[in-house]
């Protein structure tokens, strides 16, 4: 079996999926074999529900009769299937990546040009080399543009996702103290992300630039073409400004306001609206998108009940996220407790960016300091401290917080939003 045989049963199919109890009649299955399971196994019952063709890499799971085809490798497979279906794809493909913000900015960049243009973009967090490769093959006639986030942890990765998704603009939300394990440190995280420049250049690509960002600038200096914002001679000027902590855009004397907390969320409004304003998306209808669009992913997200405000931030942490989020929690008013949870995959430097975390938020002098996991607990004397979530749920279980603002801010593996219902 190969790609330009089985691409046309793929364009008769609904939809591709690695997940056996997400099979439906007319798609296509491709089993994944891992060290503890085997899809390859339910590659015949996937076919009787009605599967249109199943891909499996052990050749005795084989069954033309019935559309199950062998590969060596189901993965590359799945790469190589996105990349023809790529090349057949006449829309233009927006990649973004960055260390910080690169989800949310997704999502916003999709609700601005949603306004005009049926838009495909990554769910949730498929954003590496398997969900990109999905994302791809999600692409449907009807769509007229995508969006694609791609997520790495180490070099050549951004490679990889960009010679699977070949996007035509490309933006870096920034560079940050992300993954320093896999990257090798700060300056392994700008070469890392920076491949999408790399990509854009070799193939003359547009770049969407934060001319304030000086990295930014620096490495995308005297290339076109590119689209600008951030200073007063960039293509787009926008002014930053705050309702009740919610950050707003304005724009030749327009203003959105969205749903997001935290300055550090504008450059993300100011990416999305430099490109539906490149797009032809007029400001009303970029406002309209800002101000509808309400973050539901533990996000930046904001939740007000009984008087009191909940920021729910705890998909991902990092050094510069965790700075950021701690830096604008303080500008609230009225008592504020801070729950922050463990920074993952920081490696040698683990030790020391948690000590200066958690001097940062002793200095920031909130009401209450409440760190979750071994990494803070390793290097916190001085506040309450515990190495689990379970550990905090059974303290809220019988010592209530009673300040108006709480912060729950940690990487996914710490699961704070576990004690959300006890908040």
């Amino acid at each position: 079996m190969n790609i330009e045989q089985f691409y046309p049963l793929f364009l008769k199919s609904d939809k591709v999926t690695i997940d056996s109890r997400k099979v439906g009649r007319n798609d296509i299955f491709f089993a994944f074999s891992g060290d503890n399971f085997n899809a390859a196994t339910l590659a015949e019952k996937a076919a009787d529900d009605g599967a249109l063709a199943v891909i499996v890499e052990q050749q005795e799971f084989e069954n033309k009769e019935k559309n199950i085809f062998y590969v060596p490798s189901t993965l590359e497979f799945l790469q190589q299937l996105a990349v023809y279906h790529r090349n057949q794809l006449n829309i233009p493909i927006i990649g973004l990546t960055g260390s910080n913000g690169k989800t949310t900015t997704k999502e916003i960049i999709h609700a601005v040009l949603s306004e005009k243009f049926n838009v495909q973009y990554t769910y949730g967090n498929l954003n590496n080399h398997i969900g990109v490769p999905l994302t791809i093959l999600s692409i449907k006639p009807e769509h007229e543009m995508a969006v694609i986030e791609m997520g790495a942890n180490h070099q050549k990765e951004i490679e990889l996702l960009c010679t699977i998704s070949q996007p035509d603009f490309g933006y870096i939300t920034n560079f940050g103290k992300a993954h320093l394990e896999g990257f090798g440190g700060f300056e392994g995280v700008i070469k890392g992300k920076s491949e999408l420049y790399d990509y854009l250049k070799n193939h003359q690509r547009t770049i969407v630039v934060n001319e304030n960002d000086p990295i930014q600038k620096e490495k995308t200096e005297n290339y076109t073409p590119k689209i600008t914002f951030g200073n007063e001679d960039s293509d787009y000027q926008f002014g930053l400004f705050s309702e009740e902590h919610f950050v707003g855009l304005e724009f030749q004397g327009e203003k959105a306001v969205s749903k997001l907390t935290g300055e550090y969320n504008f450059t993300n409004l100011c990416a999305a609206a430099s490109l539906g304003l490149h797009f032809g998306i007029s400001f009303e209808q970029i406002r309209h998108a800002i101000e509808k669009y309400t973050p539901t992913n533990m996000r930046s997200q904001v939740v007000k009940k009984e008087g009191r405000t909940l920021v729910l931030d705890t998909y991902n942490a990092n050094p510069s996220s965790m700075t950021a989020s701690l830096q604008n929690f303080v500008t609230f008013g009225g008592s504020k407790t801070v729950i922050i949870g463990d920074m993952l995959e920081l490696g040698d430097e683990s030790e020391k960016e948690h000590q200066n975390i958690l001097k940062l938020a002793l200095e920031l002098a909130f009401d209450q300091i409440i760190t979750v996991g071994k990494h803070f607990k390793a290097v916190n004397p001085s506040v309450l401290s515990f190495e689990h979530t379970a550990e905090l749920i059974e303290y809220l279980q019988n010592n209530k917080i009673q300040s108006e603002n709480i912060l729950l801010k940690g990487s996914r593996g710490i699961a704070l939003e576990k004690s959300i219902e006890l908040i």
